[in-house]
């Protein structure tokens, strides 16, 4: 039996589709000789430092770092059932495809799975570029051998341990070390990649505080040509400017304006030259969030979220999580057909498509800029059903569809002026481009009239060299010079994406490609969000990112080389390179296994008398307070915080994952199960004792007494000797 392992139940819905894998089972689908399952995003989790070290549920300095060399994982909680029924179905396997999602993280989910499960058999991988029909079956007539692809797993499991190594062991240190207050607002949380681009936010906010503005003059003069008016600007002599080029005079500016005025002056240059522009490229997730951003205002994450639902749900456009804007010239023989699939789908184009020239080959198609994806683009499913897309999500693919057609509709050509004046000694010059054939442009012109207001400057006239063109008015303008603008989700995804464009240490620029970035097309956007969960940053009406004191005080105590975002960009090529099996995980690990203990070893230098702090004031349990045991194994529970909040897990994980919430700093009872809603065949499994009575004895146990409890408003009855005794049943 061949096995399909895919990354969410709807990617195997999919793909069972198109294998005739017809026939239902709890957590799988299964045709002639073929099964196919799927995981639930990532199923094992890496354990935490105090399953290397008991002793860590006090956050101690001499007790850092932590370098496992021996990894633990762990299944989490909510995911054993899945997992379990996995390793079932791998028992009658022959061969596992591995069918999630086409990049490193993808690989991992998948093939973490297999290894905790110590699967030894053939392996090989389905890559998938979209999840309409004709694109799965594409895909699985050109099945990959596993081998190709092992590769991206060890670049997976290399991001994850590093994030691990910098993330737990820097964040314990520094929170030792310089956290103020108790509980979560005490936690200095350190992240290889979101420390950084919080430093990229800080930096922005303290140079418009710093910034102090210079009053600069402009000049602009009108003139008079054959063929109509101009208007010219006053390039000022060097003795007036400053490094960009701008008047600082005012008196200067004043007399040039009554030198001209009235004056008559000649043309010293005219230059007229047809030019041409190409389309802009199809778009990677990147430059389609700072889109979304830039015309709609939207978020990071909602804008990955509604390019992962025209991808999974709506099977409208291709994979999302893409960093290459490119196409492979293999799917240039299939343009016609996604125009014509678009077009029956999607009326809203139907004009813009009609002038499409599918035999049009722009510089979109060329394989060797091509990554692990390709750009995103509409597939070439004409069932689409574009009314049932949300508003956000219509808007995302009206971008995606545009900026494919405009492939196909030539370049944009105009006529390029420039046009130079001297008038009393004094020079004017004007840029001017005047359009001579729309192209590509016409995909976005009702877009670009709606954002412009629908105006345009007037072309410039014909001129010719020497023409006496007298000057009808001069004015003045006193200006202000303006800070940097703050970032928006839109522009800092860009800034993420190109730090290595912005690099001045010249040893380092040599090192650093020019496109070298922090984070992945995949994290960019959770990474943002995690910055406003931890409220290191705010939105400012709505769209601008502002550091918050908390944000700079963390930047403020760390070192410039964790907050440096050349640092982590150089991880993230390293990174690359394990992906394209040039470098070893094992290497790169030692490298941040170093890095991690250098840093350590000078705080505790630093800090000689601060080695320890009591973990309830880290966001964790002393060892000192009471112990609370574990109702699955009897082991101490222990207060952890997690991304939801606090909550209680057993001292024995990854062996036992028990969790409980947490209730004013005690173990609470665990969410009831609401049998109600249970399907008969899941009651018969689930044992159901008697409810009782309030005020009752327990008929579980028969020694506490039956009281009313309540979980997020629904009342139950429960024990009073939980954790012993876990009776409980819904009140009615």
């Amino acid at each position: 039996m061949k096995l399909f392992l895919c990354e969410k139940p709807s990617q195997g819905r999919d793909i069972a589709r198109v294998l005739k894998a017809d026939s239902k089972g709890d957590g799988y689908m299964q045709g002639q000789d073929v099964t196919v399952t799927w995981c639930f995003g990532h199923l094992i989790e890496l354990a935490p430092p105090e399953a290397y070290n008991e002793s860590l549920s006090r956050w101690s300095l001499d007790k850092l770092p932590v370098l496992p060399g021996d990894w633990k994982t762990g299944v989490k909680g909510d995911a054993s059932k899945q997992f379990n029924l996995i390793g079932k179905l791998l028992k009658g396997a022959t061969e596992v495809v591995v069918a999630t999602d086409a990049d490193r993280e993808g690989e991992m989910i998948g093939r973490e799975v297999l290894d905790k499960h110590g699967w030894r058999g053939p392996v090989s991988r389905l890559w998938l570029s979209a999840l309409d029909d004709a694109s799965i079956r594409k895909a699985l007539a050109n099945i990959l051998p596993g081998e190709k692809t092992r590769a991206l797993y060890l670049a997976g499991m290399a991001r994850s341990r590093a994030d691990w190594l910098v993330g737990m062991n820097l964040t314990m240190a520094y929170t030792v070390a310089h956290g103020q207050g108790k509980g979560a607002a005490g936690v200095v949380s350190v992240g290889r990649v979101q420390t950084p681009t919080l430093a990229l936010i800080v930096a922005r906010d303290r140079e418009i505080e710093n910034f102090r503005p210079k009053d600069y003059f402009v000049v602009s003069a009108s003139f008079q040509a054959r063929e109509g008016v101009f208007s010219a600007q006053w390039l000022p002599p060097e003795s007036v400017v400053d490094e960009d080029g701008r008047c600082l005079t005012r008196s200067a500016a004043e007399a040039v304006v009554a030198k001209v005025m009235g004056k008559t002056g000649k043309v010293a240059v005219a230059e007229t030259a047809l030019a041409k522009e190409p389309p802009p490229l199809p778009f990677d997730l990147a430059t389609l969030q700072q889109e979304a951003s830039r015309r709609w205002g939207m978020g990071a994450a909602e804008t990955l979220a509604c390019a992962q639902a025209l991808y999974e749900t709506h099977k409208a456009t291709t994979y999302p999580r893409t960093d290459c804007p490119y196409l492979p010239t293999s799917q240039f023989a299939d343009a016609g057909k996604v125009i014509d699939a678009v077009v029956r789908v999607y009326q809203d184009v139907s004009g813009v498509a009609a002038k499409a020239d599918a035999s049009i080959r722009s510089r979109a198609w060329d394989d060797r800029k091509i990554t692990a994806h390709h750009a995103i683009i509409p597939t070439a499913n004409d069932r689409v059903n574009v009314s049932g897309m949300k508003t956000a999500e219509r808007r995302i693919y009206d971008l995606v569809v545009r900026h494919f057609l405009a492939q196909f509709l030539g370049d944009h050509e105009f006529l390029k002026q420039k046009i130079e004046v001297i008038c009393e000694g004094e020079t004017f010059r004007v840029h001017g481009r005047t359009p001579t054939k729309p192209g590509w442009k016409l995909a976005f012109a009702a877009m670009d009239a709606e954002h412009s207001g629908g105006e345009q400057e007037p072309p410039l006239p014909r001129v010719v060299q020497g023409e006496p063109v007298p000057c009808l008015k001069a004015n003045l303008a006193a200006k202000k010079t303006q800070p940097p603008a703050r970032y928006t989700e839109g522009t800092l995804i860009a800034a993420m994406k190109n730090v290595g464009r912005n690099v001045t240490d010249a040893k380092l620029k040599s090192v650093l490609k020019e496109t070298a970035g922090i984070g992945t097309e995949a994290t960019r956007a959770a990474i943002i969000q995690n910055l406003f969960t931890r409220e290191y940053i705010r939105a400012e009406k709505k769209k601008w990112l502002v550091s918050t004191e908390k944000g700079r005080h963390l930047i403020g105590i760390l070192p410039p080389v964790l907050t440096d975002p050349a640092t982590t960009a150089r991880w993230e090529q390293a990174l690359e390179e394990v992906a394209a099996g040039r470098a070893s995980m094992e290497a790169f690990l030692a490298l941040q296994s170093e890095f991690v203990a250098g840093l350590v070893s000078k705080l505790k230098a630093e800090n000689p008398g601060r080695q320890s702090r009591r973990q309830d004031d880290a966001g964790k349990p002393a060892d000192d307070g009471p112990h609370f045991p574990c109702p699955a194994c009897h082991k101490p529970m222990r207060r952890r915080q997690g991304k939801n909040g606090w909550f209680w897990g057993c001292s024995a994980y990854p062996e036992c994952r028990q969790t409980l919430p947490d209730e004013d700093g005690k173990p609470g009872l665990p969410p009831p199960v609401d049998t109600r809603a249970e399907r008969p065949a899941e009651a018969a499994h689930r044992e159901v004792s008697a409810p009782g009575k309030a005020g009752e004895k327990c008929p579980t146990c028969g020694e506490g007494t039956v009281v009313l409890r309540s979980s997020k408003g629904k009342p139950f009855l429960g024990c009073s000797r939980f954790p012993s005794c876990r009776h409980f049943n819904w009140v009615k």
